[in-house]
């Protein structure tokens, strides 16, 4: 799928700027209709029933414009309960279009339909959106493209196509089924068997050579590869042989251009890279791979390798020409799956624009300071039965400030909004850890973490600093954290316990990055800030599926400010019903 970046060539200048003042002076009001329906697919030689929206996997992109309203009707086609998130929206004010089960609103029930309804604020870059209950969003996930305003270029030279290029991950069993006996067990769910490009495993893979995501290029053509990590449980690494990749944007937020050979890209994250093709024909064709990263020890993880393929136009043939299995086709080198280094120097390199029409607008007083523990820990099994985890006493779990997150019966939002919260959720969420030990040392002898629904209150429009540190509860790992309804600023990270005294003075409030996913380093910390402006309930949780499932989530309650344009507004007349 190509997208345009541009506008239609007009006839005269006249025209041009008669097009342009139409445009301007219309609230473009864009619609879609997602129906979620199941569809057969056919993948590593075997076919299976999964839900899809529109029978299309991956799902239809979404294109907007900067400032444009967007209106999506999902329709529940299917037996399973689907709520949509549009994962980094602001969604300012509009709370109720969020997505996420149990926190904003309740499932979208079978046979019912709900609108979600926002306007793209101060917002331009690629988006996705993706199922936020349960493991739907394995299946059930796309692009979201936001062109700049009209009349607004790139700060970069204009690419000659843009391309979606979305990671996925496959399981040939039922990725429900695979979550309700992990569950059951207590153990580690059953990893997945490959991944995806555009939907498409790739000749790496038994009986997917015709499964496989081919980009024809022209010779010194420069294209927007619009990346998007929608793989359930696994950072990846991402490179084409024998080219370079400059990173021109992270999460739809611009920023300083650099050029790898090879970057990282967590669960929940996007970036936008510029590939430009080689100046001549090269006779050769080149693979586009992605493979995981992974420091989970002990533990197991898909170590496998997706692949699609850069194919030149050759001078002279048609540009619908065939692929050329007799030219050679080069495999670029990725680093070992445990390469920490790389992506602490790959991270390291993300900085702001931090211009005046782009600027960084990091807070530099802090009136909120908070410290949260991140990582894994055990749950008792039930009594008289034994369990897969750790031990055959223990199940897996997982906490922030060793409270592991239960989603209520019904949804946070709607319980904060009509004031009926009693019973429903407390506001006593731990601002630093109940237990100090040594983070990244040896582990307590108790892991057991405690279950609760509590969020953590903030006044509207306060400044907030908040450290996440790893933990070395049943081993380092990364953990790609996700706060929704807000973008942060990266002011800093480490590896070891966070120092609060000597750390802070290594901050950067210049240009730090900005984004909506974080990766917590494995064995380490990163330092964010952000201004709590949007009111609302709003989730923040690790983006590895299967680590939210054990309870790695939680949510903050930012209150109403004074303005009339400060509050939350009233739910729709459609909002689900639990």
């Amino acid at each position: 799928m190509a997208i345009s970046s541009g506008l239609p060539a007009p006839r005269s200048l006249l025209m041009a700027t008669l097009m342009l003042l139409i445009v301007q002076a219309q609230s473009v009001t864009r619609h879609y209709n997602f129906n979620v329906q199941m569809a057969n697919v056919t993948r590593l030689c075997g076919t299976k029933s999964i839900v899809t929206v529109n029978g299309e996997f991956p799902g239809p992109a979404l294109l907007a414009r900067e400032g444009d309203r967007v209106v999506v009707r999902v329709t529940n086609r299917v037996a399973h309960n689907v709520t949509l998130h549009w994962h980094g929206i602001r969604q300012l004010r509009s709370g109720w279009a969020d997505g996420p089960a149990y926190v904003t609103q309740c499932p979208i029930q079978t046979g019912q339909s709900y609108v979600y309804n926002f306007t793209v604020t101060g917002q331009r870059g690629t988006l996705w959106w993706h199922a936020h209950i349960s493991w739907l969003r394995a299946t059930v996930y796309g692009a979201i493209v936001i062109l700049p305003k009209h009349g607004v270029s790139y700060p970069f030279p204009a690419p000659h196509k843009e391309v979606p290029v979305v990671f996925g991950e496959w399981w040939k069993a039922d990725t429900e089924a695979v979550v309700r006996q992990a569950l059951r067990t207590g153990g580690a769910p059953n990893i997945s068997d490959a991944f995806t490009i555009n939907g498409l495993p790739g000749p790496l893979y038994n009986c997917s050579a015709k499964d496989t995501f081919k980009l024809k290029v022209e010779p010194g053509k420069t294209y927007m590869l619009r990346l998007v990590n929608a793989a359930l449980n696994d950072e990846l690494f991402f490179s084409v042989a024998n080219h370079t990749l400059t990173v021109i944007e992270v999460d739809a937020v611009y920023v300083k251009p650099f050029t790898v050979k090879t970057l990282i890209i967590s669960p929940g994250q996007t970036t936008n890279v510029l590939l430009t093709a080689k100046p001549f024909y090269p006779k050769a064709d080149f693979y586009m791979s992605a493979a995981p990263y992974s420091t989970i020890r002990p533990g197991t993880f898909d170590n496998s390798t997706v692949a699609g393929i850069i194919e030149y136009q050759k001078p002279g043939s048609p540009s619908a020409a065939s692929f050329d299995k007799d030219l050679p086709l080069f495999k670029p080198v990725l680093p070992r799956f445990n390469d920490t280094g790389f992506v602490t120097n790959f991270t390291s390199k993300l900085r702001s624009l931090a211009t005046p029409q782009y600027p960084a607008a990091v807070p530099r007083s802090v009136d909120k300071r908070f410290f949260f523990t991140v990582g894994l820990g055990t749950l008792p099994c039930p009594a008289n039965t034994t369990c897969q985890g750790p031990t055959n006493k223990t199940q897996f779990a997982a906490a922030m400030n060793n409270v592991s997150l239960v989603l209520p019966s019904t949804a946070l939002l709607q319980s904060h909004f009509t004031g009926m919260s009693r019973g429903v959720y407390g506001s006593n969420f731990p601002v630093t850890p109940l237990l100090k030990f040594n983070y990244t040392g040896a582990p307590p002898n108790n892991t057991n973490v405690a279950k609760g629904t509590k969020l953590l209150v903030l006044p509207f429009n306060a400044s907030v600093e908040l450290v996440m540190q790893d933990t070395s509860i049943l081993g380092f790992e990364s953990h790609p954290l996700h706060l929704h309804g807000f973008n942060f600023f990266v002011v800093g990270q480490g590896f070891g316990n966070y120092d609060a005294v000597n750390d802070p003075a290594k901050f950067n409030l210049i240009d730090p990055v900005e984004r909506n996913t974080v990766g917590v380093p494995a064995g380490g910390w990163v330092a964010i800030r952000f201004l709590a402006d949007n009111p609302g309930v709003w989730f923040m949780h690790c983006h590895l599926e299967v680590h939210t499932t054990w309870g790695l989530r939680m949510a903050w309650l930012v209150l109403d400010g004074s303005l009339p344009n400060q509050k939350l507004l009233p739910p729709p007349a459609d909002l689900p019903k639990c």
